[in-house]
């Protein structure tokens, strides 16, 4: 560990009811609760670990195995378990009553601390990790405040590496350590004192590369940024968010799509559709500047060529004046097309000029067929700029080591830091790892020629499909204005779309490329025929192998293409190829490469303590990876450790990385200044009294209450219950009811969410949940169930506090009832089920004031019952099956389908006549007094009446 590492345990053991540590992204925080495994002894009960993601877990376990492999044996009975929900309850309570480190989830948790499996005097401490996503109303509120209450000598100690999502909201920092009923805050930022001597007084040597990028690439990312700011502009004359948060610099972030939703969450309902759009709109444009640095050409036209065909409708950002030059830069990045007379190559200028230059040939043609002319396709495949500064630098640090070994610097290297010569390469995510060790082995030239062969296949498969609404295509709808410029169906047509017979070329080129790997395909069989009954070796290699793969996937390409080129063009089609560089790859081949690992940063695994590289080369620089390489380093002062950087200067890319580092100082600035102001209630044992509606005083109306009885004593109250479905336990409600002094009885329910009493059932929907069950069907069966096991059946329509209390904007309800419409669907699910009642709920805390008055009269429910409810026996009948007393469903149907019987009448005739056998015999009178009319009455007379025919 590093030394101020040990000062952040030190600090944290000094309270011993625990605290709340928010650290930098980066500063090892698998290795602080690793090292909080090894303080704990079984005899003080069991240390459970709450909210670990699976990478969080992993990265604990393996450095806790590596910690302890130096210890002495006895603590190896200290190792972590994990407690899922395929353990039995027998088994989890012996695992508890162990005394080890559990890692368990909350639902889990909560579920066996209400059903008093787990005696909460066994529980010595939690650890709650992702302190950040935390709130009053979490599970993990609920577990504390639980244990709180039996437990004075817990402590919590929770853990936040996110500083940022520590200041969203009001008063973040507070509520958090409220809710987890902690005093202390204990902050350790970058720049705090301890940590930066630590990380600084041995660093690694740093060699920061700025790459340049293309003319291409500088025109996509300006005309990118350029259409930004033309959707920012839009966004903030709909006068519903905070302008100083809509900046580009805050568009490149993640989180940004996270500050615009959460303006807008309280009247998302309510927003038109261009707005929401816009919301979308702006997601899309950071994936296109984050793409841009992150994928090759081929790629990066290939993601721009599936939102053309997705979002060409009813995108905002396709219609700003800058978004073509995306499209024709990106285009341009990978092949050239045009029309060359007399063997010039035509240049393309923009969409509008090529696209007259092209009719204005078809002109030509028309009028004369002498004129030689020709298509020319030229193959571009610009590869991106860090390729080859990577196959460089490689290069450069093998050099550099042959130098040292033979001068004989190599064996004292190696007795200073034990160098195993890796060199660690961090990309992003497992794509770019593959590509660039495919970009290492086989050359960049190759590697964009596959993935530029894929592109082209690729169009001959989505040739091939059928085509459907061809007609409906044409009629091309957009809305909305931009910039100030009204954006047509046609101009956009115009801007996005390819010209047919640039299309036509690319299908003549994947043609070409199909028959000959078709070909080549054929020969390896025939050649592979030949080996196996020769009796020679197996294979040829992976580089044969490969190429037959792509042969057999495209084996049945040929057919499709050559069928979609039967109505191609007239001109000769020329096709030509790109400079394959034999002599840079062969001169690449002769050059000795150092042993290099590939590592996707979207894995979250901590392996440089694993692998120990001695150098590293950032490929796509990450501030926690960089956190992470400091520490490494602190570690081992011994290991010479190199790091390069990779960074494309003037780009998105370096402001990104710049960006966050600001925005981390600026989050911990703000919980210093939240920390020096706080206040925090406490007891008169100096303990932290939370979040607890139970601590707060009476009001003087109770109180007066009390008082007007006798001797003013108070009067025990009656234990108010509710039985919760196990599956109700993701959702915050039974903490908020638990809160209001319910009892919650978590079991696990066949019908029903809540059960409030023996005649009360509820079923619990969220908004979107609702829209779900309707979409599936679910929502019916449920009601259903409902209705014929409880007298009440309740749905309950839950919104979010923080959003608005409606469905839809009154503009967007209309007279009709039509299938789309929600509310035509709810007016239908009570037509079909009237005794279905419905509650409408702003938030948790307003569902749990309802079902308390809804309890008010009611008898408390019997939890054998709830459990039986629906439930087959052994034999298959349902126990006390409520069906056969207030329903047979085979008779009422019968009913319903008897001439004459309505959804009006049917109802009625249920209540006159106690069975089928009854309505048979009942007068002609009376049956048209309870059909109401005498027509409906006749109809079910003469039916009833009528003979059965017989043959003679």
């Amino acid at each position: 560990m590093v030394q101020f590492q040990e000062h952040i345990i030190t600090e944290l053991l000094e309270d011993t009811n625990g605290g709340l540590v928010v650290t930098s992204s980066g500063l090892g925080l698998h290795k602080l609760i690793s090292s909080l495994f090894l303080l704990h002894h079984h005899s003080q009960g069991c240390l459970l670990i709450l909210s670990a993601t699976p990478s969080q877990k992993a990265s604990i376990l393996r450095n806790y195995e590596n910690v302890t492999q130096s210890q002495i044996s006895d603590e190896v009975q200290n190792s972590p378990a994990e407690i899922t929900s395929d353990l039995p309850a027998n088994q989890r309570l012996s695992l508890y009553s162990s005394g080890g480190i559990l890692f368990i989830t909350s639902r889990i948790l909560i579920v066996d601390l209400l059903t008093r499996r787990l005696p909460t005097t066994a529980v010595a401490g939690l650890i709650v990790l992702n302190a950040h996503l935390l709130s009053d109303t979490s599970t993990e509120a609920f577990i504390v405040r639980i244990l709180r209450s039996t437990n004075r000598d817990l402590y919590v100690r929770a853990f936040s590496d996110r500083p940022h999502s520590m200041v969203s909201g009001f008063a973040k920092a507070e509520r958090t350590l409220k809710c987890l009923f902690l005093r202390k805050l204990h902050l350790w930022p970058r720049f705090q004192v301890y940590v930066s001597q630590d990380l600084e007084r041995n660093p690694p040597e740093v060699v920061d590369i700025r790459v340049p990028m293309s003319t291409y690439m500088l025109g996509i990312q300006k005309a990118v940024i350029e259409v930004m700011d033309a959707c920012l502009k839009e966004m903030r004359k709909t006068n519903k968010v905070d302008v100083e948060d809509l900046t580009v610099e805050n568009g490149l972030f993640k989180s940004f799509d996270e500050i615009v939703r959460r303006q807008l969450d309280p009247i998302w309902h309510t927003l038109g559709k261009r707005t929401k759009q816009l919301v979308s709109d702006l997601k899309t444009l950071r994936k296109l500047l984050d793409y841009l640095v992150r994928y090759d050409a081929v790629n990066y036209l290939k993601f721009l060529d599936s939102l053309r065909a997705s979002e060409s409708f009813r995108s905002v950002w396709i219609f700003a004046e800058s978004s073509y030059k995306i499209f024709e830069y990106a285009k341009k990045r990978v092949y050239h097309f045009g029309r060359s007379d007399s063997g010039k190559l035509g240049q393309i200028k923009t969409a509008s000029t090529k696209k007259r230059k092209l009719n204005d040939n078809k002109k030509d043609e028309d009028q004369s067929t002498n004129t030689e002319s020709r298509v020319v396709l030229e193959e571009v495949l610009e590869e991106p700029p860090k390729w080859k500064v990577l196959l460089d630098v490689l290069v450069e640090i093998q050099e550099e080591r042959d130098k040292r070994a033979l001068s004989g610097e190599e064996k004292d290297h190696l007795d200073e830091g034990d160098d195993n010569g890796i060199v660690l390469v961090a990309c992003k995510d497992e794509h770019s790892c593959m590509q660039l060790e495919d970009c290492i082995t086989n050359g960049p030239q190759k590697v964009m020629r596959e993935e530029w062969e894929k592109y082209l296949l690729s169009k001959v498969q989505l040739q091939a499909l059928p085509k459907r609404n061809a007609k409906k295509a044409k009629e091309l709808k957009g809305f909305g204005v931009l910039d100030g410029v009204v954006a047509t169906a046609g101009k956009k047509a115009e801007v996005s779309s390819i010209s047919k017979q640039e299309h036509d070329a690319l299908l003549a080129a994947a043609s070409e490329i199909s028959k000959r790997i078709n070909k080549d395909t054929n020969a390896e069989a025939g050649d592979q025929k030949h080996v196996d009954d020769g009796g020679f070796g197996k294979g040829k290699g992976k580089g044969k192998k490969k190429k037959s793969s792509a042969g057999e996937k495209t084996n049945n390409d040929v057919a499709s293409t050559d069928k979609a080129m039967e109505g191609g063009f007239s001109d000769e089609v020329f096709h030509r190829k790109h400079d394959q560089g034999l002599d840079a790859e062969s001169s690449r081949e002769t050059k000795k490469l150092p042993p290099v690992v590939f590592y996707a940063l979207e894995s979250d695994q901590k392996i440089l303590d694993i692998l120990k590289p001695s150098t590293i080369i950032a490929y796509h620089p990450d501030i926690a990876f960089v956190r992470e390489v400091e520490i490494y380093k602190a570690e081992n002062p011994l290991r010479n450790v190199k790091v390069y950087f990779l960074f494309y200067e003037d780009s998105t890319e370096v402001q990104k990385f710049e960006a966050s580092v600001r925005r981390e100082n600026g989050a911990f600035e703000s919980l210093i200044r939240q920390k020096s102001l706080m206040m925090i209630p406490v007891d008169q044992d100096g303990r932290c009294l939370g979040l607890d509606s139970s601590n707060e005083p009476q009001s003087v109306i109770s109180q007066n209450l009390i008082t007007r009885k006798a001797g003013g004593r108070r009067e025990a109250e009656k234990e108010i219950q509710v039985i919760v479905d196990m599956r109700e336990f993701m959702s915050s409600l039974p903490n908020v009811l638990h809160q209001k002094g319910m009892r919650i009885i978590p079991v696990t329910l066949e019908v029903g969410d809540y059960i409030l009493s023996p005649l009360i059932c509820v079923e619990r929907k969220s908004i979107q949940d609702l829209f779900g069950s309707f979409a599936s069907g679910r929502l019916y069966h449920q009601v259903e169930m409902m209705s014929r096991y409880y007298r009440i059946p309740v749905l309950l329509i839950e919104f979010s506090q923080d959003k608005s209390f409606s469905f839809q904007s009154a503009s967007e309800i209309g007279d009709d009832v039509t299938p789309n419409s929600i509310i035509s669907k709810l007016s239908l699910l009570v037509l079909h089920f009237p005794r279905l009642r419905i509650i409408w709920s702003r938030s948790l805390h307003a569902t749990a004031e309802i079902f308390a008055s809804l309890k008010a009269n009611q008898d408390e429910p019997d939890e054998v019952k709830a459990i039986r409810v629906g439930v087959p026996s052994e034999e298959g009948v349902i126990e006390n099956d409520v069906r056969a007393e207030n329903y047979n469903t085979s008779a009422v149907e019968l009913l319903r389908r008897l001439p004459g019987v309505t959804d009006s009448n049917y109802r009625v005739l249920m209540d006159g006549c106690k069975s089928l056998a009854e309505l048979a015999m009942l007068p002609m009178e009376r049956l048209a007094e309870l059909m109401g009319g005498q027509k409906a009455a006749k109809m079910l007379r003469d039916f009833l009446d009528a003979k059965y025919p017989t043959l003679l």
